[in-house]
This record gives C-alpha cells, sequence and structure tokens, in this order.
C-alpha cells in the first residue's frame, strides 16, 4: 500500500528537525564547555566541532559565528514568550499575564544548562550589550496580544507598546544581571528576572483591561 504523501513527508520533516535540534545541542554543550575552560577567544571552530563529535563542514551547517551559539539560547527562549502569552486566562490583567509568561519562559531550561551556559557566557562579556530577549517580530505579537487583553487599539494608543516595552526591557536586566552575577551570585535566572519585572508592575496598568 502506497503511504499518503502529506503523512511520509511529514515525518520527515519531524525526525530531520529532531536531529538537527541534537547536533545543534551537542554543539552547544561542547562549546560551553570549552569556552568556560579556555576562554570564548581562545577556542577555534575546529575545536569545538571535534569536542562535539562532528566535521568542520557539519559545524558551519548549524551555527553561523561562535557568537551565535552564547547568543541563541536567548533568541529562542524570547521566541516563545507570545506563545506563552496567549495560554494564559483571559481574566488575568495584562501586566500579570505578560510577567507570568516571561518568567515562565525564563524556567524552561534546567539549572545545570543554565549554569553550563553562563559560565560560557562570563568568558565573552562584549557580547553582554548585544543580549536581546525577543525579535523585532514577536514584539509585535506581544504587543497586539496585550492591547488585546487592555481592550486599546495598538495603532492609536501607545499604551500597550509601553506595557510591552517595559516589561521586556525589565527581563533582559533581570537577565545580564543574573548573567553577571551582579547582585547574588548564587541567585537563579528566575529570581533574577521575577525581580526585575515586580519593579515594573503596576495596578494602573490593569484600569484598561479588558
Amino acid at each position: 500500500m502506497v503511504r499518503p504523501p502529506v503523512i511520509e513527508g511529514w515525518w520527515a520533516v519531524s525526525l530531520r528537525d529532531r536531529q538537527r535540534r541534537r547536533v545543534r545541542d551537542d554543539i552547544q554543550r561542547a562549546a560551553y564547555g570549552l569556552f568556560a575552560r579556555s576562554g570564548f577567544e581562545a577556542v577555534t571552530t575546529e575545536q569545538i566541532a571535534a569536542a562535539a563529535g562532528v566535521s568542520p563542514s557539519t559545524y558551519f551547517r548549524h551555527v553561523r559565528s561562535k557568537e551565535d551559539l552564547l547568543l541563541e539560547p536567548v533568541r529562542e527562549g524570547g521566541a516563545g514568550i507570545a506563545g506563552l502569552l496567549e495560554a494564559r486566562p483571559a481574566s488575568e490583567p495584562a501586566d500579570v499575564a505578560l510577567a507570568g509568561a516571561i518568567l515562565a519562559r525564563s524556567t524552561s531550561l534546567g539549572i545545570e544548562e543554565l549554569e553550563q551556559w553562563r559560565a560560557a557566557f562570563t568568558t565573552a562579556p562584549h557580547l553582554l550589550d548585544r543580549v536581546a530577549l525577543i525579535p523585532p517580530d514577536h514584539r509585535v505579537r506581544l504587543v497586539e496580544l496585550v492591547a488585546h487583553r487592555m481592550a486599546r487599539d495598538p495603532e492609536t494608543d501607545p499604551t500597550p507598546g509601553l506595557l510591552v516595552h517595559l516589561m521586556l526591557a525589565a527581563a533582559e536586566f533581570g537577565l545580564l544581571q543574573w548573567l553577571r552575577g551582579a547582585q547574588d551570585p548564587a541567585a537563579s535566572l528566575p529570581v533574577c528576572v521575577e525581580a526585575a519585572l515586580a519593579a515594573v508592575q503596576d495596578p494602573r496598568w490593569r484600569t484598561a483591561t479588558a
């Protein structure tokens, strides 16, 4: 019996995506260990590929630059915030729902993975200025979702955009504080992000919530 081509294609894509994700994860783990031991600048792409058990050509199919190995987890984390916001209870005020979505994303990685990433990042402090929690297209979607919760038109009312800007800026500040170990070095990423978000939450955001 001939399999339906749509189903076959779906499984092929799914398997390919999982394989790519595994290779990417292996490369990242290898890179973080090398960065933490030898420093970001001292580690070569060839060394990372060898430690990950892949060829240099395979490495370059999955990684654009060494910098991306450290910055990509931030982008990946930020990309999921809109989906988490959509899943929050409709009864939650906009600021509470957005803070909850951001905080949920900060807890999506295990403690060991996060600490490996932070240890690697400390060897590349020049990249801290390039940390951006969310790409522009996802930021636009967040403004739309927040505006809906506030029953406001984002085209004519800047309030939803301002709330998104403030909350993301606070979350990025908390993330950077954690990466630098600027407060309590033992504080977890969620603790740092939650403290930063709490500082900009204000009941006045809730007066226009539907």
